[in-house]
């Protein structure tokens, strides 16, 4: 996939004549989603009236996220990941822009979150908008806050509609044993790898302070995306 940066006007229709952001009280972007001028207020609270990232609180997402894991933690190998990396490493699948690769998360839900059910979209810009508010000066760090999760279009048909046990979640490093710190770690006994001895022990088939680039990490659009932006030139790190 390649992601092309684009620049577009925001502007939206009053009546039939064209309205320049700045002569309202919202940012309304293409597709239709409105933005307060003076920035996102991120919420003390998640959607379903607990503290955020509290997996094992009753709400109506709790089962559907514990399920979530239960697949992701049978399923994530180390040979899955090989696999996934070399055919998504070709990095051949769409070339679009920016916007047009946000709208497409449009249709995604994460399962794996208990504090948001709803489209990705939405995280995006709530995300970018935080920043830019919290740090207005840097228009770098607004633009990484709104592509930092559209990896997650390895769920749609056209990116191959991978489960989405191999798309979001929680990411954890493979080859070695699993560290009970992961959410939901009971599940992680069906994992093929689990018994395999010579990925049972603490550093597995690495060596203590081998370093983040030579460990192989679950598969996700994490790792789609750190392929997409260190093997193409981009305006983020050119």
């Amino acid at each position: 996939m390649t992601i092309l940066i684009e620049q577009p006007a925001l502007e939206l229709q009053v009546e039939g004549n064209n309205v320049h952001a700045e002569e309202t009280n919202e940012l309304v972007l293409e597709g239709g989603f409105p933005l307060p001028k003076d920035g996102y207020m991120a919420p003390e609270i998640n959607s379903f009236g607990h503290s955020f990232r509290e997996y094992d609180a009753e709400s109506e997402r709790q089962k559907g996220v514990e399920e979530f894991y239960r697949l992701q933690h049978i399923n994530q190998t180390y040979d899955f990941v090989k696999r996934m990396r070399e055919e998504y490493g070709k990095l051949d699948k769409a070339e679009m822009g920016i916007w047009e690769c946000c709208e497409l998360l449009n249709e995604l839900v994460d399962e794996s979150d208990p504090d948001l059910d709803e489209p990705q979209i939405q995280h995006l810009l709530q995300s970018a908008e935080t920043i830019r508010k919290d740090y207005p000066n840097e228009d770098w760090l607004h633009l990484t806050a709104l592509i930092h999760d559209l990896g997650k279009i390895l769920a749609l048909p056209s990116f191959g509609e991978l489960p989405q046990w191999a798309v979001v979640g929680d990411t954890f490093p493979l080859g070695c044993a699993f560290d009970e710190s992961n959410v939901h770690h009971k599940y992680f006994k069906d994992n093929p790898d689990y018994k395999c001895p010579a990925y049972s022990t603490k550093n597995g088939i690495y060596t203590e302070g081998c370093g983040l680039d030579n460990i192989v990490m679950s598969w996700g659009h994490d790792d789609y995306m750190y392929m997409h932006y260190t093997r193409k030139v981009h305006i983020l790190t050119s």
